[in-house]
């Protein structure tokens, strides 16, 4: 037999399936480091208010000066043994606090005052949630934008979550596409509409289709016994897409290349013809495709994060699986949607370690959004040595948000250990980790669960939700095995694309970031890269409860 391109034409078929085994994606690197923080502590010595700075690695006394607007000479003058002895690590410093500070922490009170003594009508106050814009919250209350940063003293349209808003007295202020009621119930589910951001209704000029034509680009390698059993999983699951597509009156035209050998032979007018082609799974050969075949409508990356890149050069080419980098921003984005007044935010580092890719990653989303966090890096030889000067940078009253991002397992593990020292003497801790800490054997589950650690990942499949189970069943009945995560993801794929081509026809990628759903293990939310390819942002979310339940925590988008 030749070994060239097989090309299948399928309108509904089964495969034979081999064993499986799951595999582990790359990620995408960044890197930055982190400055210094200023201090959420305060105290009062002989009648006046310092913030209490806790010296960190690296740290220098100019850095902290200009972090704080100080000068150098008043940290010296309020602390002597740093002009003497240096800044030493895990050391306390006070840090005055200056005047303009001070006056910035009592706006919000002067604001309310002078506003209650000059309108008539009571004020309502609006407490920011991370969702809004100021546009929102104007519409909410009938009050313009402009109104609302004018009773606020605001130069900008950036406002921090649960920031305290007064709403001044009603304008007849009307947006320009959309009325809201006034009121605060209508704020309250501007979540939904913002988290969904799906349409209920088909648009004007969209005429569905009831056949689709489709290309699959897999390495299966299938002339011989070396076949890919992990692509032949994600073939199976995009066959059972197929069937299901059958099953609700849509015929699929699905052309199967096998480019295990070669893609020489896969054919320029059947791509172009095609309403969107998934695969192939390298990087190198997306490229190539494209390069090869410029005029292709649409180039599904099923599997490989590192694809990524090639959507800033490729506008036909949709990413389907999500970037590491966006589990580290949805983690930012969570504590954000938690964080409460009084809490503290931790982020625990590896002292001496290379920076990691992922730290690299988890430091960009959190400087990137409105969260005040703390930074404590310490190694493992140091042990529990690090308990005082850790507990000593935590709330002992509210939550404290401990974030931990180290690709080291043994580290990880460390951490995880103190910080149920710390729960078992009443401290109140909730952990933040990416998905790579499920796959740490040496962790004990219980201290996950002691610490309802959160976790925010690409995928995640829930047994318990019906889709999944049919899913299960089906799968079972046809080819005698369990599904895995590949068969998941070649459905997920497959019958995404083809519902979104049968729903809104030939222009269906003018729906494509207006069409967020939740699938049987990825969440799929599409947004244009730069202008030219798109890049899924859908993350899923689980905590470990009290009690040893894992808990979906996800919100899921639906058609």
């Amino acid at each position: 037999m030749r070994r060239n391109t097989l090309i299948y034409i399928v309108y509904i078929t089964a495969a034979i399936i081999s064993a499986i085994y799951p595999a582990c994606f790359s990620h995408a690197q960044e890197y930055s480091y982190t400055p210094i923080k200023v201090s959420e502590e305060k105290v009062k010595v002989d009648g006046r208010t310092f913030y209490s700075h806790i010296v960190m690695e690296r740290q220098t006394i100019y850095g902290i000066s200009k972090a704080y607007g100080v000068s150098i000479e008043d940290i010296y003058r309020h602390n002597p043994s740093v002009k003497e002895q240096g800044l030493k690590k895990n050391a306390v410093i006070l840090i005055p606090i200056q005047e303009q500070r001070q006056a910035r922490l009592d706006s919000l009170t002067s604001i309310i005052t002078k506003e209650k003594t000059q309108s008539i009508q009571p004020l309502r106050v609006h407490i920011k949630k991370w969702y809004e814009t100021i546009e929102d919250i104007a519409a909410a209350y009938g009050v313009s934008p402009e109104a609302i940063l004018k009773a606020n003293s605001l130069k900008g349209k950036k406002i921090g979550k649960r920031a305290k808003l007064v709403i001044p007295p009603s304008d007849g202020y009307v947006p320009p596409t959309q009325t809201h009621e006034t009121g605060t119930e209508q704020s309250d589910t501007l979540k939904a509409i913002t988290r969904t951001d799906t349409t209920s209704a088909k648009p004007a000029g969209f005429i569905p289709k009831t056949e689709i034509k489709a290309s699959l680009l897999l390495p299966l390698k299938a002339i011989d016994s070396t076949s890919s059993r992990n692509h032949m999983d994600f073939y199976s699951g995009v066959l059972m897409a197929v069937n299901d597509m059958v099953e609700q009156g849509t015929d699929v035209n699905l052309s199967v290349h096998d480019i295990g050998w070669s893609m020489n032979d896969v054919s320029s007018s059947e791509i172009e013809q095609s309403d969107f082609v998934i695969g192939p799974i390298s990087t190198s050969d997306i490229s190539s495709l494209i390069t090869a075949i410029p005029n292709a409508k649409a180039v599904v990356s099923p599997l490989d994060p590192r694809a990524e890149s090639l959507t800033d050069i490729y506008e036909c080419l949709i990413q389907a699986p999500t970037p590491q980098k966006t589990q580290f921003k949805d983690l930012a984005r969570w504590i954000q949607e938690d964080i409460e007044d009084g809490d503290k935010v931790v982020f625990i580092k590896e002292n001496g370690a290379r920076l990691t890719d992922s730290e690299a990653m988890m430091t960009n989303a959190l400087e990137a959004s409105s969260i005040p966090f703390g930074t404590f890096s310490y190694s493992i030889l140091e042990g529990r040595e690090i308990i005082d000067p850790l507990t000593a940078l935590m709330s002992l009253e509210n939550t404290n948000r401990v974030i931990v991002a180290s690709d080291s397992e043994a580290f990880v593990n460390d951490v995880v250990r103190n910080l149920n020292l710390l729960v078992y003497n009443q401290m109140d801790i909730v952990l933040y980790a990416p998905s790579k800490i499920r796959s740490y054997e040496t962790i004990e589950v219980e201290n996950l669960h002691n610490l309802r650690t959160h976790v925010s990942m690409s995928y995640y499949i829930d047994y318990q939700d019906k889709e999944v189970m049919n899913f299960l069943m089906k799968y079972r009945a046809l080819f005698n095995m369990e599904p895995n995560q590949f068969a998941y993801q070649g459905y997920d794929v497959a019958k995404y694309f083809m519902s979104l081509c049968a729903e809104y026809g030939d222009d269906w990628k003018q729906m494509l970031e207006k069409s967020d759903r939740g699938m049987l293990q990825a969440t799929f939310m599409f947004r244009r890269n730069g202008g030219q390819g798109y890049v899924n942002h859908g993350t899923r979310r689980i905590i470990y409860e009290n009690g040893w339940e894992i808990r979906n925590a996800s919100e899921k988008p639906q058609p």
